[in-house]
């Protein structure tokens, strides 16, 4: 029975996505996007990324709520744990991983935590909805999911381990513009199987035990070297395959050819994943130097260009439409061409 909510949840994650959505009528959204926010959360305008400050708590108070027992099945403990055994996704390490305790504006404060902890609440409760909406069409009251009602507030970052997924959009700003398309494959990854999605994300984690080294900007090069170059995992920032690609995209970040921004922050509503959205536009000759050997599969899903233009290819990842919205609506700051 969980083995088969699972399938369940992983072949209707957009479907059952606007289901959650419709639990939450008084929470504010990305503009006509399922993702929720708060108040302060979105930027006015693109802020360059370095002016994002990162501050570090070493020893947080606990989340009100952790590893929940509600669904599991017999024997297990964790929802992680029953994944592990049942429904194993290609890739699945309980590695270290940054809790976001606050934000406020341009500050985002971390304390430690594991992967693990974010997959033990926000994909219960997703199964959880999977397996009580009996027809996704019709939205279920929220009194009968009463994982998701002790959580409560999704944009409350007390109750659970709330762990922060770098989104990215990425722009070449060429004469039309375009961006790098994901659609995750369900059979490779843990969360967003079957949903297009901006590239690179990657959640945000310490390498090997420097925890507390808090580095959006690293973290987001080590994605783009995995997922837009199908380089191995980056275990050490002084690797010398890494720091060759990251000496070369920092050259080009200071000329001005390469420029990341901030847009905000937002949450799922279906697994409480909580996103970082930023925008990294790359002159064309520059896009072409670093990712001219662009991968079109890489272990999560398969790869493509698509035309910035508006559009939203559907279904889509929240994170990615709401990145994709709030870069369209400034566009005209983002690109020299606008």
């Amino acid at each position: 029975m969980w083995v088969d909510v699972r399938k369940r949840l992983n072949a209707s994650r957009a479907e059952l996505g606007e289901v959650a959505v419709g639990l939450y009528p008084q929470a504010c959204r990305i503009g006509s996007t399922a993702l929720l926010t708060k108040p302060g959360w979105v930027m006015a305008e693109p802020v360059p990324l370095d002016s994002v400050r990162l501050e570090w708590e070493p020893e947080p108070e606990p989340p009100a709520v952790a590893d929940p027992v509600e669904g599991l099945p017999e024997g297990f403990r964790t929802y992680a744990e029953a994944m592990a055994a049942l429904a194993p996704p290609a890739v699945f390490e309980n590695r270290p991983a940054y809790r976001l305790l606050d934000a406020d504006r341009q500050v985002l404060r971390f304390g430690p935590a594991h992967y693990f902890d974010g997959v033990n609440v926000g994909e219960a409760v997703a199964h959880e909805l999977a397996a009580n909406v009996a027809d996704i069409a019709n939205v279920a009251d929220i009194a009968e999911l009463p994982l998701r009602a002790r959580v409560g507030d999704p944009c409350d970052l007390s109750r659970r381990t709330t762990l922060v997924a770098i989104t990215t959009l990425t722009i070449r700003d060429g004469d039309p513009a375009s961006y790098v398309l994901h659609w995750r494959d369900p059979a490779k990854v843990a969360h967003a199987g079957g949903l297009h999605q901006v590239m690179p994300v990657g959640v945000f984690q310490p390498l090997a035990d420097a925890v507390g080294d808090l580095d959006l900007w690293r973290s987001m090069q080590r994605e783009y070297r995995e997922e837009f170059l199908g380089g191995d995992e980056v275990l050490d920032w002084h690797e010398p395959g890494f720091a060759s690609f990251a000496t070369a995209f920092d050259a080009a970040r200071e000329s001005g050819a390469v420029r990341p921004y901030a847009l905000g922050l937002g949450v799922d509503p279906l697994t409480f994943a909580l996103d970082l959205l930023t925008v990294v536009v790359i002159e064309p000759r520059t896009f072409d130097r670093l990712f001219g050997e662009l991968v079109r599969e890489n272990d999560e899903g398969t790869v493509s260009m698509a035309s910035f233009d508006g559009t939203v290819p559907q279904p889509m990842q929240p994170a990615g439409a709401a990145a994709l919205e709030l870069a369209w609506r400034h566009r005209h700051a983002l690109l020299r061409r606008g």
